[in-house]
């Protein structure tokens, strides 16, 4: 009968071989994302940055001389622009936010057995192209449509066009159409994840606080807000960020004077053919936007995020 003393031993290299494969196999599964990244993202980011310091024209052909300058004149040239996307991604931002925390409070805490009709119907105008969605918009805030008459009976576009947000008792071709569009494009981006963490909180949480005799509001304060904190700060990253560089809202319900950073890079890669300059506001675009989500992120302070 062969004992476990009879058995040969393990040669410490097939363990230690063993060992180092069992190391790289999860950077192995990372190989395929890696590969994706670089192809499709770093890839196309140094070709850009190799572009914006190209001179020349698209007759005589481009070359990199180095010519910083582009930045600059770029900058001093369209700042307008850059303001106004900040501007307009902000206000939807906030705007998202309001209408997005009491649904998502709502859906989490009080739905029931709707919560995922109401869950389907968040999601449901994904299901629409994005283009779309904002030409539906425009038929919504036309000159003769419904909104417009039902506004302008209220005197309310009388409010709106002495603030400067509509223009003329009408709606199309102001911000305000251009912040509408989207406010109601992005609102799902802040939706879902208000949802998520507001999910998440216990409800133990607020049945103490309730046996403490805090009063509904001290509990949304007290308990609710700050354990949602991630939620706001993920939703409204995801709202902000892409509607900075959005340009079919203001390409549809805005005009000349609406006009975003997004629609000057368009017009300068496929219009001007401007390829160096459309390329400097892409890096300045993405540098600015960096820039106020690092500084936003430090000072909410969410662990979760950060």
């Amino acid at each position: 009968m062969t004992t476990t003393t009879d058995l040969p031993p393990v040669a410490p290299a097939a363990t230690s071989e063993a060992a180092r494969r069992t190391r790289r196999v999860p950077y192995w599964l990372l190989l395929p994302g890696i590969l994706w990244l670089l192809v499709f993202f770093v890839a196309p980011l140094v070709y850009q940055a190799s572009t914006s310091v190209q001179t020349g024209s698209l007759e005589e052909g481009f070359e990199v001389t180095w010519h910083f300058a582009t930045y600059a004149d770029a900058l001093s040239e369209y700042y307008p622009q850059f303001l106004r996307s900040v501007g307009y991604a902000a206000t939807a931002t906030a705007l998202c936010l309001l209408l997005g925390y009491p649904l998502a409070y709502l859906i989490a805490f009080r739905a029931g057995r709707w919560r995922n009709v109401l869950m389907v119907l968040v999601i449901a105008p994904f299901f629409t192209s994005f283009l779309i969605r904002t030409l539906a918009w425009k038929t919504i805030l036309s000159d003769g449509g419904p909104v417009v008459s039902t506004l302008d009976a209220l005197h309310v576009l009388s409010l709106t066009d002495a603030l400067g947000v509509t223009e003329g008792h009408r709606v199309l071709a102001t911000p305000l159409a251009v912040v509408c569009g989207l406010t109601y494009n992005f609102l799902p981006f802040m939706i879902l994840p208000l949802y998520t963490s507001l999910e998440r909180i216990d409800g133990r949480l607020h049945e103490a606080a309730h046996d403490l005799y805090a009063r509904p509001v001290t509990t949304f304060r007290k308990v609710t807000l700050p354990l949602s904190m991630p939620g706001v700060v993920a939703g409204t990253l995801l709202t902000f960020i892409p509607a900075t560089g959005d340009y079919i809202n203001a390409e549809l319900l805005g005009s000349t004077d609406q006009k975003m950073i997004g629609n000057v890079i368009q017009s300068q890669f496929l219009r001007v053919l401007d390829y160096p300059t459309a390329a400097a506001l892409s890096f300045l675009l993405m540098a600015a936007i960096l820039a106020m989500v690092t500084v936003y992120i430090r000072k909410s302070g969410t662990e979760d995020v950060v």
